[in-house]
């Protein structure tokens, strides 16, 4: 009995280093080594999630296969298939949209649903920052948006240097992206007809041709959505008044008369009349306030939390026309909490998530109505931010 024991004592501590060893080989055979082609996971390295300690999941988006049958291993909620409507008429729809480096995935899902989504032939004018052009070209070179009509151009930004300076407590200069709207006419000089601009923050779920088609008051350049009715004024958490966007205590807005308590508007979305924009002189005027706000304080974030609705504000004075309430439902943008019902978000034309929660970002309302036309990057520099919960 005592050999046996003694024997035993030997044995006891190698067999157990022994399993110990074998138990590591095999986790690290089902848990480490690459699995074979033939089960359809075809991801790279980037397109795993990446995470810092304590910190949120940042997720690389992903490159599908077209038409494949297989589900996705990485656990993503998988946006459903979109075809694109068939074309009628010759009718054309001018679109300007306008981008930086930091926003061009919002402008590639804009365009794909104003693009998926119309039976009219669209024509696409952009404009981006010079950094960003090569960038963009090959994004848009992609399959599914290689069919898109489009001009695009660097934007001039001496145009408005030494005018972008933000007049808060931060003193941050304003992306001169902000204000390309206002010269669409001066860089796209052969544009006639109808102009809708849409900021690179949106998406269209109605037929673009709508909005275009909007009817203006005789000797109005400009349609757009004023910010003290529907409900997206009760979604905002500011007051929509000229008095909190404009210093009405400056020489120069007093002379101009304006009512403080007018309703103001969001310059994110308009449909403009190129020849009475022109006749008009609208991108002078605008050109003109942008010089005196840069000598004077005459609007800043800190006041109204916006930029390219001022001067606006000012040059459009009661000269204006309203656009159809839901073509243009805005503030998604303004908290990450929902603040619409899922019926009322679908029923809209446009959604606009104007303020700081970006669709794009880790917090934001309404991502999965924005996912289905948003298309990776095939750069790999655009990436979704988003907060993911690992069992």
């Amino acid at each position: 009995m005592r050999r046996f024991n003694s024997v035993m004592a030997r044995i006891y501590p190698t067999t157990v280093v022994a399993l110990m060893i074998i138990a590591v080989v095999v986790y690290m055979l089902v848990f480490y080594l690459p699995l074979p082609s033939n089960q359809g996971d075809d991801r790279k390295p980037k397109d795993v999630l990446a995470a810092k300690p304590d910190g949120p999941l940042l997720l690389a988006p992903a490159h599908p296969k077209r038409n494949t049958s297989k589900g996705s291993k990485s656990g993503l909620r998988k946006a459903p298939q979109l075809h694109k409507l068939s074309h009628k008429g010759k009718d054309v729809v001018n679109v300007v949209v306008c981008s930086d480096e930091k926003t061009l995935g919002g402008l590639i899902a804009t365009v794909n649903s104003i693009w998926l989504n119309t039976k009219s032939h669209v024509k696409f004018y952009i404009m981006v920052d010079k950094e960003s052009l090569l960038h963009l070209r090959s994004w848009l070179a992609i399959p599914a948006l290689r069919d898109i009509d489009y001009t695009m151009v660097a934007f001039n930004e001496s145009w408005v240097k030494g005018r972008t300076q933000a007049k808060d407590v931060r003193r941050e200069s304003v992306s001169p992206m902000t204000f390309a709207r206002f010269y669409f006419t001066k860089t796209f000089p052969a544009l006639t007809g109808r102009v809708i601009f849409i900021d690179s923050d949106t998406i269209v779920q109605g037929d673009i041709a709508e909005l275009n088609n909007t009817k203006m008051e005789p000797g109005v350049a400009l349609a757009l959505s004023d910010d003290c009715s529907s409900s997206s004024s009760r979604a905002s958490l500011r007051q929509n008044v000229y008095s909190n966007y404009l210093n009405f205590l400056n020489e120069n807005i007093k002379k101009l008369g304006l009512n403080p308590m007018a309703c103001s508007f969001n310059a994110g979305v308009f449909v403009a009349n190129v020849t009475l924009w022109k006749e008009q002189k609208i991108t002078e005027r605008l050109d003109y306030w942008l010089s005196i706000n840069a000598k004077e304080d005459i609007w800043s974030t800190q006041r109204g939390g916006g930029n390219a609705a001022p001067p606006m504000m000012i040059v459009l004075y009661k000269q204006h026309t309203d656009i159809p309430p839901e073509w243009h439902v805005r503030h998604l943008g303004v908290t990450s909490g929902t603040r619409y019902s899922e019926n009322f978000v679908k029923s809209a034309k446009l959604l606009h998530w104007n303020g700081h929660f970006k669709p794009w970002g880790r917090t934001s309302q309404h991502t999965l109505v924005w996912e289905k036309y948003f298309l990776p990057d095939p750069m790999g520099k655009f990436r979704l931010v988003r907060k993911y919960k690992v069992d």
